[in-house]
């Protein structure tokens, strides 16, 4: 759910001693880089191995070891915190997802970084919507954002003319959804109509872009702020797992061994859409970042034959459109020996030139406001205009202690119900004795 390359000049990649504040700890002269590296997604990776000698250049003395996890968002989540137990294995600087700052913050895994952003003029490019994604319940900042997101429907314009659809496609209701997923599934059975990621090997993907991308398009969310309560059960709980149901009793979704493979993003970009295999996929912003040139799969050919629309709300009710929102960040591990050296890392990978460098190849909505200003970002990927409207219908996920281990359950029924194992009605419940038991029942609320 996020993409980087950090390609720019070396004057561009300075960062001075001014403004980058924590200049004078002294410390171990070795700095870890705990990152994931998984399937399509090798920007990262790409990134720091050129920023590697730029910096050890402007920090003589410094070393940047750099350690890649090759696993899936829910794996490098477990890796990185058995690695953050022991001092000699703790990252100093960690590739660290917004939805997860609080349960790790609550477990003492990272530092703040209000010392630092307070002097570093860059901080000032970043808008206060952005800064509350990375702001903890305690008041402090404890992560840069590298990016953000969207998600909506790609399409593949060459089976949905097969299939006798009208183009440009732009689906309603959830109904209309699945009217062309089965109009595709009758008249192209080569291909599979429609994937959306469900289940625990997708880890959050699931949670995220595919539960709560069905659950805020209803007229129910997961948490009501007003309140301060989690909420369940409701109506749109048991309507979403409804709609899972559907999508996979009916055909109209991978096969269970392809949809419950962990590497399913990787099959869908490098192999589904390029060779004309699917109709259609709820998925992120990002997507196309893999057929770029700089991709892992390169396919010129996506612009012409890939659209996008809105994902509907589920009748069609206000604004009309619904998506998700997230987004990945840096941030300093509590137990780095040299939190200094640690920051001007960070400041150096997160300037202007690397997250232009990041928003242009990777697929990303720019985060700071030079940035999503610069024309060479503007006229990069031909849908960025379409994602980065989509961020005045967004949601975000509870940034809440509880809700990874939350997250967790919506997978495991989510895979009950694809499996025919739970009924909607019955995953909806199993579901609600677990939020209750996680955050207590004093803490949960019903909805019609």
């Amino acid at each position: 759910m996020r993409r980087f390359i950090g390609l720019a000049m070396a004057a561009g990649l300075a960062v001075t001693m001014a403004g980058c504040g924590g200049g004078s700890e002294s410390g171990s002269n070795e700095l870890k880089i705990v990152y994931q590296k998984f399937g399509t997604y090798i920007h990262l990776d790409v990134m720091l191995r050129r920023l590697k000698p730029v910096f050890e250049q402007q920090n003589p003395g410094v070393k940047l070891k750099l350690i890649p996890v090759t696993a899936n968002d829910a794996d490098y989540f477990s890796k990185v915190n058995l690695m953050r137990r022991s001092a000699s294995s703790a990252p100093d600087v960690v590739y660290e997802d917004t939805y997860v700052i609080n349960s790790d913050v609550k477990a003492g895994y990272l530092r703040p970084l209000d010392e630092y952003l307070n002097t570093w003029p860059d901080w000032g490019q970043f808008p206060d919507s952005v800064k509350q994604g990375v702001k903890a319940l305690d008041g402090k900042i404890y992560g840069v954002p590298m990016g953000t997101d969207t998600r909506g429907l790609w399409y593949n314009k060459t089976i949905l003319k097969k299939a006798g659809v009208t183009l440009p496609w732009r689906p309603k209701t959830w109904d209309d959804v699945l009217a062309t997923a089965r109009q595709i599934k009758a008249r192209v059975p080569d291909a599979t109509p429609f994937n959306m990621y469900s289940g625990k090997p997708a880890g959050e993907a699931s949670s995220m872009q595919g539960y709560e991308m069905l659950l805020y398009g209803t007229d129910h969310e997961l948490y009501n702020s007003q309140s301060a309560k989690w909420v369940a059960p409701s109506k749109g709980m048991t309507d979403s797992f409804r709609f899972i149901k559907t999508v996979f009793s009916e055909g109209l979704a991978p096969k269970p061994a392809v949809a419950l493979d962990k590497n399913l993003n990787t099959i869908v970009t490098t192999q589904l859409f390029p060779k004309n295999k699917l109709g259609i996929a709820l998925d992120g912003s990002w997507l196309s970042s893999t057929w770029q040139k700089a991709g892992e799969a390169p396919w010129p050919e996506w612009q012409d034959t890939i659209d996008v629309a809105p994902m509907p709300t589920q009748n069609g009710q206000a604004p009309g459109k619904t998506s998700m929102s997230g987004g990945w960040t840096l941030a300093i591990g509590a137990k780095s020996k040299n939190p200094g050296a640690a920051w001007k890392f960070v400041a150096l990978a997160l300037n202007r030139e690397n997250s232009l460098n990041y928003a242009t190849t990777a697929g990303q909505i720019a985060v700071r406001d030079d940035v999503g200003k610069d024309p060479a970002y503007l006229n990069a990927n031909p849908t960025n205009k379409f994602w980065t409207d989509l961020v005045s219908a967004t949601h975000y996920r509870p940034a809440y202690a509880e809700y990874p281990e939350i997250s967790n359950q919506i997978q495991k029924e989510m895979e009950s119900v694809m499996t025919g194992q739970e009924s909607p009605e019955e995953a909806t419940k199993r579901l609600t004795e677990s939020i209750q038991k996680i955050v207590g029942a004093e803490k949960v609320e019903a909805a019609g």
